[in-house]
């Protein structure tokens, strides 16, 4: 039996939990959990392993985000906007789309003010696979298709934004 199977149950009563904290927290706070999180996992099984861990992570929370918040979408605009919305209003980031070919199943969207790696120092990779496997989510729920997402410009490689291909599987 596994413990802690994604339910929205688990997010629980935040309001009558955390009465006088409310529901922001420190954005250190949250990368401190994130990257403690993906070193034990990267020591114990490895950095592929833990990349995988963290997008398939990623898909099931972009799955449910759509879920519980976008859901219904019934064209790519309307999609978009809604996702675009929630998106800034919950300090996740900016979201733009600078491509969209939907007749070759390809979209290349910006993150600006990703809440992973904005303001991390600069590094010879990307590193948002988090948000890979959420946009994917995203995708894949709005459409009913599999998509990937691929990181192919970073904060951490000096884009100073987050760009992400986005193509049907």
């Amino acid at each position: 039996m596994r413990k802690y199977e994604f339910s929205w149950d688990l997010i629980g009563d935040i309001d009558a939990g955390r009465p006088n904290l409310g529901r922001m927290v420190d954005l250190d706070v949250y990368r401190l959990m994130q990257f403690t999180m993906r070193d034990v996992i990267e020591q114990k099984l490895g950095g592929e392993a833990a990349d995988k861990i963290f997008y398939d992570a990623g898909l099931i929370a972009g799955t449910e985000f759509y879920k519980h918040y976008i859901d219904p979408a019934n064209t790519l605009e309307e999609f978009v906007s809604k996702t675009q919305r929630l998106l800034k209003e919950k300090h996740i980031g900016i979201l733009r789309v600078e491509e969209e070919s939907a007749a070759n199943g390809k979209v290349v969207l910006t993150v600006d003010e990703d809440l992973d790696c904005s303001g991390l120092p600069e590094l010879e990779y990307e590193i948002c696979i988090y948000d890979e496997g959420f946009i994917a989510g995203l995708f894949q729920s709005f459409t009913n298709v599999p998509w990937n997402a691929k990181e192919i410009d970073c904060w951490c490689t000096g884009a100073r934004t987050c760009r992400f291909m986005v193509t049907k599987k």
